[in-house]
């Protein structure tokens, strides 16, 4: 590139819920019945051609498309390729293809839908495709084709974004009908390779100059045979007959080795996240092949909230045109984990809001970064501007730096249990649900009513109590051992307390998908943390006051605030969580004193902030666990600490179950049981332990037989004394006549065990 020739903009995607969430209202509107097809397609051509347009208009020179999807884009790309599970093939020829594809994300009584899994450390699920030896793909590029199509109409060429072949295979899972002992998603690479160049043909031949490969699964650590699977589809796919140029991206973290192995191929570009990962311009300059590939530089953080500081990334961008000429300012991520445009906030502080960029106003960063870089920086970039530091809180610190060893430590657990079961008196294989319940249309209206003003606080306060008898009222009818109050009150698990703390701030407009037409809206964390008053005490008093089985009090963990935040950046994560480990122990101490009995600290997102490569684990869950130990450990000997964790196949993650030392951990499971209890055992968890034995998200409901089957499964690997029966999640998003007989069934399954047990004990 010359000097005098300008430097390229884009992004690496965008979010696609609308910014009112749109896209939301018509999908549950078509789901629950009330709208058409039709009416539904209309609201989505819409949101794609708005969002089109107004990317162009920002002045990026790389518009990306195919970047809407109805539910989720790593199922959208599976079935691009044609990859349908054995399971569901019955199905496709009876219904429309988009009611089809809706089968498969969200699933039937008949048919539970493809797991649902968490993307890369993100907050975002996607819906896991299934394969087998038997799984023939063939190309689907009819939506791809047409998006490109209607855009060009328009006069704006989109550079089409697509899974790259070995991502879409690694984010796959084997599936049930797989027979072939030792079967790979990755032995399917050589059938799918063809799929890709027919498509590049296809895309070509419509005019398109750059097509994107997104190839996350490689910023985690691979092994010899996945690293040479990657070179193997790269350079077979860089030798296509026909293709626009491609685009080989590695969002969410640095590509380590398949870095190199990209670079020695004939593609054309290379898209780094150099947030995660801030390559210095040297070690770009020693990779071979580097300097010969355009390079997008995801210097704008695609997942946080944060201006980008102008002055040093202008610096930094300095610096690697020396090296790499050929250079795109870009996204480190697509924008799909950011909310829409701060400019729609009207109640967030100055000082808080002025430092922020949500999805619009990072577009015009990187158009902004992209036209100094060519044109030098004017006058207002020239003086580097000072850091905002926000008022700090000498309490709040003073109480961390006086934090000791031993206020992260409790008694013995197998003291505890003895004090706890003297307290409980409960059954072996006790069962109980993870917190929430549905909210119902009425709950929400109130909650709404009372932030408009329109409700006062005495009516919402009678109808949230009314909606907790009728809980109570509920579990007692099902025969569940431990209740919940059912979270009526909360909008959200992390937001309902980040509106109760001080050092937050929060959005109006802010909604982030989080799968399907599920939204939240993150707080955002950005000064010292501390806690008013007590925030749970008089709802789970009063719903203790209702029975005499015991009513979990329900909070959620330090390290899940962090992670389902945006999170502040000027001190290490350990010391926010640190800070809100203390809120936490205050919140304990006053629930004990209320003569709360079992109290639950969520931790769903202990994986979600575990680095993606093994160097960093070690340090992050020492933290972690310390700030779940600090939280926790003033609680007394027969107070009963449960926490709920999302599984995963990392040893590190089982091993931490252990030094948490909760008292009963239940655990997301349902799918993957197995080996989860395989794993449990092998690493002799001590505690007690709740493998969630059905799926809370899916419309499914469970029969007796086949909870009761997974319970005795389970009952292998931890002992009688130490199991319970649990959901694998909370039940907010449930309908009552899929709860009821499911919780039904799960006692009923409990209860069989239990008097399996017995008889055997009598027998003996």
């Amino acid at each position: 590139m010359s000097s005098t020739a300008a430097y390229g903009s884009s992004i690496l995607g965008y979010p696609r819920i609308g910014p009112r969430r749109e896209l939301k209202r018509a999908l549950e509107s078509y789901w629950h019945g009330t709208s058409t097809k039709e009416e539904l397609v209309a609201v989505a051509r819409d949101l794609q051609e708005e969002t089109w347009s107004e990317l162009a208009a920002t002045g990026l020179t790389q518009v990306p498309g195919n970047t809407f999807s109805y539910y989720d884009h790593v199922l959208d790309n599976a079935l691009l390729f044609g990859a349908v599970p054995e399971r569901f093939t019955a199905l496709e020829s009876q219904l429309d293809p988009l009611d089809f594809y809706f089968t498969m994300a969200r699933g039937r009584p008949d048919f539970p839908p493809l797991e649902l899994v968490r993307f890369f450390g993100t907050n975002y699920h996607y819906r896991q495709p299934e394969l087998d030896e038997n799984t023939e793909f063939s190309l689907r590029s009819e939506t791809v084709m047409d998006e490109f199509e209607r855009a060009k109409a328009r006069g704006i060429e989109l550079r089409p974004v697509v899974l790259g072949p070995v991502s879409l295979l690694l984010l796959s899972k084997v599936g049930p009908t797989s027979k072939r002992h030792g079967f790979s998603t990755l032995d399917l690479l050589d059938k799918l390779l063809p799929e890709y160049e027919r498509l590049f043909e296809q895309l070509a031949k419509a005019g398109a100059t750059c097509v994107q490969l997104d190839e996350p699964s490689f910023t985690e650590d691979r092994t010899p045979e996945e690293l040479g699977a990657l070179a193997k589809a790269y350079e077979t796919l860089s030798h296509a007959p026909l293709r626009p140029r491609i685009l080989v991206t590695g969002p969410y973290g640095h590509l380590g080795e398949a870095l190199a192995i990209l670079a020695a191929t004939k593609v054309e570009a290379l898209g780094l996240d150099l947030v995660s990962h801030r390559l210095s311009a040297d070690e770009l300059a020693k990779i071979p092949g580097m300097k010969r590939k355009r390079i997008y530089a995801g210097v704008v953080d695609g997942r946080n909230v944060w201006r980008v500081d102008r002055y040093n990334t202008l610096t930094y961008l300095n610096t690697l045109k020396d090296v790499v000429p050929d250079l795109v300012v870009s996204t480190s991520t697509s924008l799909l984990h950011v909310p829409y445009d701060v400019l729609s906030e009207y109640d967030i502080p100055g000082d808080v809001a002025d430092r922020l960029a949500f999805a619009k106003q990072k577009v015009g960063e990187v158009v902004s970064l992209a036209k100094a870089l060519t044109e030098g920086p004017s006058d207002k970039w020239r003086k580097r501007p000072t850091s905002v530091h926000f008022k700090l809180k000498h309490a709040v610190r003073a109480r961390v730096n006086a934090i000791k060893p031993g206020d992260r430590i409790r008694v013995p657990y197998e003291e505890r249990r003895v004090a706890q079961q003297e307290r409980l008196n409960l059954p072996l294989v006790p069962a109980t649900t993870l917190g929430s319940f549905p909210q119902t249309d009425a709950i929400r209206q109130a909650r709404y009513e009372l932030g408009e003003g329109r409700l006062e606080w005495d009516e919402y306060y009678k109808r949230i109590q009314a909606e907790i008898e009728s809980t109570i009222r509920l579990q007692e009818d099902i025969g569940l051992d431990v209740f919940v109050h059912g979270e009526h009150e909360r909008n959200d698990m992390v937001q309902y307390f980040a509106e109760l703390l001080e050092g937050y701030a929060f959005t109006h407009n802010g909604w982030v998908q989080a799968y399907g037409s599920r939204c939240t809206r993150p707080p955002i964390l950005y000064g010292d943390v501390s806690r008013p008053k007590p925030m749970t005490v008089e709802w789970i008093s009063y719903a203790q006051s209702l029975t005499d089985k015991p009513v979990k009090g329900m909070l959620t963990g330090p390290v899940t605030m962090i992670a389902r935040s945006f999170v502040r950046q000027d001190q290490p994560l350990y010391e926010t969580a640190d800070q809100l480990a203390l809120v936490i122990r205050d919140e304990i101490a006053d629930l004990e004193a209320a003569g709360i009995a079992i109290i639950q600290v969520d931790e769903p997102a202990i994986r979600e902030l575990l680095p993606l490569r093994e160097n960093g684990r070690e340090a992050y869950l020492e933290w972690a666990v310390d700030a779940f130990r600090l939280a926790t450990g003033g609680a007394k000997p027969e107070t009963q600490i449960h926490t709920h964790l999302t599984y995963t196949s990392r040893a590190s993650v089982v091993d931490a179950i252990e030094r948490l030392d909760a008292d009963v951990t239940a655990i997301v499971a349902t799918r993957s049981i197995t080996w989860v209890l395989g794993a449990i055992k092998e690493r002799a968890l001590t505690h007690g332990v709740g493998p969630g034995v059905y799926e809370s998200r899916s419309a499914r409901i469970p029969d007796i037989d086949e909870l009761d089957e997974l319970l005795t499964e389970a009952s292998e690997s931890v002992s009688l004394e130490r199991l319970w029966a649990n959901p694998d999640g909370g039940l907010k998003t449930r309908h009552y006549w899929q709860l009821e007989p499911s919780l039904r069934n799960m006692v009923a399954a409990a209860r069989r065990l239990r008097r399996r047990s017995e008889k055997e004990e009598f027998e003996d």
